[in-house]
């Protein structure tokens, strides 16, 4: 039963100690070609770090909302390191989820971990009840030292793939899903990829699962287990986002959202070496499914966070229409109504696939997997029409805006302003910035269903 050691940042209760927690990590990260060597300090990558920190900044302020009780060390802790034991604590999650959408617009990254450690809970029992294995205990002392030192934890399900049509033991190249190589020093060894990787980056820990049913001869990818983002042998390459290098840029008025926004890594995985104790599967293959029925069930319902984001783009779509003069018009108000219409039918779905949550034998409780699954096909229709709309009411400025230098400029400037009027007592510069925020929500570097292409 050995322990986890505990982080050399201590116990994280601020956004501030989460983001000071991310330093001297000296991790193994790419961008453009690059070594990254702080991401708190790379232009790009911040706002990805404001995201996750605002989780933290909303436990603190609203405790209610962003916290829960853990039977698990008898305290509070943050609600993304929850175990459910209710279906209104399935449904919590929903609330919060759509409270940091609001609060960010983008993307906050910690869902995926939060539905790793809750599908895994009930898994772990039933493979533990199935073959005697001592897999739900492990998990339960991870899950306690996450809670007590409140980390972040991220989720690494999907692989390369390579053929769809083979099963991973049957591919040309026997590492395009992540498997164990080796066996030694009371650990095995992981070799493989991860791709669509989401916060990943930004989290003190990853839980590595199979991301397909399995067969018998597929047994060594059947592999779970917890793993610290700065384990030796990880790599981090970081996916390229449309209108990414704005960042860089000195004003970030041409970002749109320059103090949040998402990121996705592919992880490379040379002969990673993972101790037993942090071993959550093992070659039960035929658990790999139940494993990721259940994931998907609890992330599926987790896209209510779309709604909170959708929120924000209704609200930059009606100011448009206010400064361009025509917010009372019919056909502008009926345009409003529809994408609210599209935005509360996934809330509504993800709602009451968890409300409809049943207990599992581990005593945590398990989403409605046909409503999950509906949900997550609605997300992939509704958010682009929402953002259709929303290009829409903006008008055709969203993507034939000048840049921040041209409206700098001395000579062009006061005349770029001059045409960019519109509504009595509108300024051009918050014109500007709102369609830029419209921009980056639908076409940018974080458009609202730039995660449901990633899932």
């Amino acid at each position: 039963h050995r322990r986890y050691a505990p982080p050399s940042f201590g116990r994280i209760d601020t956004a501030d100690e989460y983001v000071k927690s991310l330093e001297g990590r000296d991790l193994e990260i790419y961008l453009f070609g690059e070594r990254v060597a702080d991401v708190a300090a790379e232009p790009v990558l911040r706002p990805s770090v404001n995201a996750v920190a605002e989780t933290y900044r909303l436990a603190e302020s609203e405790p209610e909302l962003a916290t829960a009780h853990s039977e698990l060390i008898d305290a509070r802790v943050n609600r993304f390191a929850h175990i459910c034991t209710s279906a209104k604590d399935v449904a919590a999650q929903n609330e919060m989820q759509r409270r940091l959408g609001q609060r960010t617009g983008t993307c906050f990254q910690r869902c995926v971990g939060q539905d790793a450690l809750n599908a895994s809970w009930a898994t772990t029992f039933r493979t533990d009840a199935a073959h005697g294995t001592p897999y739900h205990a492990r998990l339960r002392r991870f899950v306690e030292h996450v809670q007590r030192h409140n980390l972040v934890v991220g989720g690494a399900m999907t692989d390369p793939k390579g053929d769809r049509s083979k099963p991973p033991h049957a591919q040309d190249d026997p590492d395009l899903f992540v498997r164990v190589v080796d066996r030694r020093d009371g650990g095995v060894v992981l070799r493989g990829a991860k791709v669509h990787q989401t916060g990943t980056l930004n989290s003190h820990w990853m839980v590595v699962m199979p991301g397909q049913r399995l067969e018998a001869a597929d047994a060594e990818y059947a592999i779970s287990a917890a793993v610290p983002v700065d384990a030796p042998g990880l790599t981090y390459v970081l996916g390229r986002q449309s209108c990414d290098s704005r960042s860089r840029e000195p004003s970030g008025v041409d970002v749109g959202n320059s103090k949040y926004g998402g990121q996705e890594v592919t992880i490379l995985f040379d002969d990673v070496w993972v101790p037993e104790h942090q071993i959550f599967l093992d070659g039960e293959h035929e658990f790999a499914a139940d494993l990721v029925e259940r994931f998907t069930a609890f992330h599926r319902r987790s896209y209510v966070c779309k709604a909170g984001v959708g929120d924000v783009l209704i609200g930059a779509a009606a100011e448009m229409a206010a400064m361009n003069g025509v917010a009372k018009a019919s056909h502008i108000r009926d345009k409003l109504v529809e994408m609210n219409h599209l935005n509360e039918t996934i809330y509504g779905l993800g709602v009451a696939a968890s409300l409809k949550s049943e207990p599992t034998e581990a005593g945590n409780w398990q989403p409605d997997v046909l409503l999950a699954n509906v949900c997550k096909q609605t997300v992939t229709r509704h958010p682009y029409e929402i953002a259709r709309l929303a290009q829409d009411l903006a008008g055709g400025a969203v993507v034939t805006t000048p840049s921040d230098a041209d409206f700098q400029h001395p000579t062009v400037g006061p005349l770029l302003k001059k045409y960019l009027a519109a509504a009595p007592g509108v300024d051009a510069d918050d014109r500007r910035r709102l369609l830029r925020l419209v921009e980056n929500m639908t076409m940018g570097p974080r458009p609202r269903a730039r995660g449901v292409l990633a899932s």
